[in-house]
């Protein structure tokens, strides 16, 4: 295989002009802290690279219904990459799937919303996630259910990068690809940094475009906190009849919150303090 070196700088620079953020980004990042203050703790850095995925998602894509989370007909969305979860909470409650006020009890023991996603207990959330590399694996069951039960649904994966070192994300993948599963779309959060260090160090991805494609994927590439171009390309959708769909968004790990971009030791962060965080919402701004 050739790679394409051109091609794939490219790609890695589709988020070296940061889109603005709007005010409704703002709006959906501050619910994000007012969980991280009623838990103490949480993944900031890893929820803020996904947000305008999830933005997207829920306002112009999925067919759902927030008063009726079981609707047999809706779009499914699973959040694979669990730990993740402030910034789907934080756009679950903005829909009305549960009182924002639930974000003041993150963590809690009385509370519903936990450090990882629960389907038991959240309205909106399909899979318990946060045991990487499931996701995949949970939406190809659900998108071969609903080929086998002729229903029209599609349903969503939205990974980590770093979450797709995991196998089981590629045992999934050849299954997608041999049954044509183009009503399956495989979303990653390709802001580049694991845990503790840079993807390219711990395991390089690339070239993540080509990998995708061996696997009978129709691949798109997108700027993930364009809001524009996130809508352009899941309007596209499927992308090619008979394959399933792979959109690598290029996004920044902690985007929105200057000192935490880019920054592993925003991954997580626990025992916040009041000044915390203040400090985190003058960040992201009025």
């Amino acid at each position: 295989m050739t790679i394409d070196l051109a091609a794939l700088e490219r790609e890695a620079a589709r988020v070296s002009e940061p889109v603005p953020l709007d005010a409704r980004a703002r709006d959906l990042r501050r619910l994000v802290v007012r969980g991280l203050a009623g838990g103490q703790r949480g993944h900031l850095g890893s929820a803020l690279s996904v947000l305008e995925v999830l933005r997207v998602l829920y306002d112009d894509v999925l067919a759902h219904r927030p008063a009726e989370p079981e609707w047999a007909d809706r779009d499914r969305c699973i959040l694979s990459k669990g730990h993740g979860c402030l910034a789907q909470y934080a756009v679950l409650a903005d829909h009305g799937y549960f009182p924002a006020e639930e974000l003041d009890r993150f963590c809690h023991f009385d509370g519903i919303l936990g450090g990882h996603p629960e389907a038991a207990k959240i309205p909106g959330v399909e899979a318990s996630t946060g045991a990487l590399g499931h996701g995949p694996s949970v939406a190809l069951g659900m998108a071969l259910a609903a080929r086998m039960r002729q229903r029209r649904h599609r349903v969503f994966a939205v990974c980590g990068d770093g979450e797709i070192n995991e196998g089981s994300v590629w045992e999934a993948a050849m299954t997608a690809g041999k049954h044509s599963l183009d009503n399956l779309v495989l979303i990653v959060d390709y802001n580049k940094l694991q845990s503790y260090d840079a993807t390219r160090v711990v395991q390089d991805l690339e070239p993540l475009s080509d990998k995708w494609r061996s696997f009978g994927f129709a691949v798109r590439n997108v700027d993930g906190h364009d809001v524009d171009a996130l809508r352009e390309v899941f309007s596209a959708l499927p992308f090619e009849a008979g394959k399933p769909n792979a959109i690598i968004a290029h996004t920044v790990k902690g985007r929105g919150v200057g000192y935490a971009e880019n920054n592993p030791a925003w991954h997580h962060k626990s025992n916040l303090s009041a000044d915390d965080i203040a400090e985190l919402l003058t960040a992201i701004g009025a």
